[in-house]
């Protein structure tokens, strides 16, 4: 009765995640997204931004280890869920132990943005870690169906991408040089925010290997909150940059 409950709370979850991207998007959409050149100081105070990105992702590294640790975690004795719960590490180790440290600079983040950030990490961490450790049942066969191997393949190109694309953005002045420049090379041949493209593709893929409501939620709610981002980068850049390539799109290449 517990693991039904408990089942059945995991599955509320992934309802709330999934259509809070919606109301994230449409909140976005009308306030903007203050952080970094979009900060505003009616958000709060602002934190340092390599701690506020170490602190704020790292609830993502510490959910899949206390779960692990703590909760009988019997379904990682199957190689699906292992491998399904390493690709939902790797990607935060990356950006919570990684990225932050990379920082060149960076403006400080609002406190309401980190806190928002901390509590979403929080729960999806909960959320995923504890259905692939607990939940999720997949067959023996199930890393050699074409939805878990797409899936896997389709996380590790948008992880490049997304690490890619960071990599860009860092480079895009020299040491002394201050001010924006254009994003060029990779995927910013395309959109405007490369490394959000990669981040979605990195979830949808996530999603189709898992084939879970968890997974979908998951991915639904990055679509809706990075795309709402992404627009008001490109809005930012046309109006900054009269030679800003007029057919690069915001976020899917020839698309949108």
């Amino acid at each position: 009765m517990i693991l039904a409950a408990e089942f059945g709370l995991l599955e509320t979850l992934s309802f709330f995640i999934g259509f809070s991207g919606p109301i994230f998007w449409a909140l976005q959409l009308r306030v903007g997204s203050p952080y970094g050149r979009h900060a505003s100081a009616s958000f709060g105070p602002g934190l340092p931004g390599k701690l506020a990105w170490f602190v704020q992702e790292l609830p993502c590294l510490l959910m899949p280890l206390y779960v692990v640790t703590c909760t009988p975690a019997q379904r990682l004795s199957l190689w699906p869920n292992r491998v399904l719960l390493v690709i939902f590490i790797t990607h935060y180790f990356q950006r919570s132990l990684i990225f932050p440290f990379l920082i060149r600079g960076g403006k400080p983040v609002p406190i309401l943005i980190f806190l928002s950030a901390f509590i979403f990490c929080t729960l999806n961490g909960y959320l995923q870690s504890q259905y692939l450790s607990n939940y999720a049942v997949y067959s023996d066969n199930w890393i050699k169906d074409p939805r878990f191997i797409t899936g896997c393949a389709m996380w590790l190109i948008g992880l490049i991408i997304n690490i890619y694309s960071d990599h860009i953005l860092r480079n895009l002045r020299k040491p002394g040089e201050t001010g924006y420049k254009i994003p060029r090379g990779g995927l910013f041949e395309y959109v405007t925010a490369a490394n959000f493209s990669g981040e979605i593709i990195e979830w949808y893929g996530y999603a189709l290997a898992s084939w879970s409501l968890e997974g979908i939620a998951f991915a639904l709610f990055t679509t809706f909150n990075l795309s709402a981002r992404a627009k008001q980068h490109h809005r930012w850049y046309l109006e900054k940059f009269e030679d800003y390539p007029k057919l690069r799109k915001i976020i899917i290449p020839f698309l949108y």
